[in-house]
């Protein structure tokens, strides 16, 4: 996944857990019971250690190690939604398309409405270039009741369309995900640069200032990005503050290379 895109690493969906139990004879209607620690036999506590294994091996880059980790999920419990979900994430980091949308597939069979799977699924799609196929997951996912992750999925839309080549949904659908999450560093880079590329400099300006004004959020994309922008804008001098701080934090980037070579379009 490219780091221009700012994507924030995707969360591996949380286990489902059912309610069993009975109430006791002195009730007149049965009640649910809370399912804890304690209910889970063995087989589960060792696909669950696994795949908090695997999700820790998978976000500090280890994929053949978290791989293994999942595959041990699955020898202990071979109907883990999330395990396929997790599994068809480290199959696409390790450049093996097909195996990943065999492991998603799996893993929405197991779970049709997992919401989590479909969006990584989606997000695998795109960057496949099946951009239908993509947005119609994306739908989905946004459609389940309950989704708390709406922003999340508006921005990967919004990265798809603008990948495609829509800029002008690319715009619409970054700037509802902006609406919902506005403390999104990602979501307000990825609208900026959708509207440099649409040419409308001012309102451009105005997402990468929130951004920049971080030290913590600012990089190299987000100070080239900047550069850019003031010198559309007419304002060198701006341009070349931005481009002051790329070679004094980032001075290897090709973002500074591309400024000291007055690379702005």
């Amino acid at each position: 996944m490219s780091a221009r895109l700012m994507i924030v690493s995707l969360a591996v969906a949380a286990a489902l857990t059912g309610l069993g139990g009975c109430a006791s004879k002195s009730t007149t209607e049965q009640l649910p019971q809370i399912k804890t620690a304690s209910d889970m036999t063995d087989v589960d506590r060792r696909a669950r250690l696994r795949m908090e294994l695997a999700g820790a091996y998978f976000g500090r880059g280890q994929s053949t190690t978290a791989l293994d980790e999942v595959k041990q999920a699955l020898v202990a419990k071979p109907d883990m939604p999330e395990a396929y979900n997790l599994r068809g994430l480290i199959y696409a980091n390790l450049g093996q398309p097909q195996l990943a949308e065999e492991s998603f597939q799996r893993g929405l069979q197991l779970n049709p409405k997992d919401a989590d799977a479909m969006h990584n699924f989606g997000w695998f799609l795109c960057q496949e270039r099946r951009f239908p196929e993509a947005e119609a997951l994306f739908e989905r996912a946004m459609q389940q009741p309950q989704y708390r992750d709406v922003p999340r999925t508006l921005l990967a839309r919004g990265l798809c369309e603008a990948r495609a080549g829509d800029l002008a949904k690319a715009e619409r659908t970054l700037t509802r995900s902006y609406e919902l999450d506005a403390n999104n560093p990602a979501t307000a880079f990825n609208l900026g640069e959708v509207l440099f590329r649409l040419q409308e400099f001012e309102r451009a300006r105005f997402y990468l200032r929130r951004v920049n004004a971080q030290p913590a959020t600012a990089n190299a994309q987000t100070l080239w990005l900047a550069a850019r922008i003031e010198q559309q804008l007419g304002n060198p001098a701006g341009a070349r503050a931005f481009g002051e701080q790329l070679q004094e934090r980032y001075p290897q980037s090709p973002e500074t290379m591309r400024y000291e070579r007055g690379q702005f379009q």
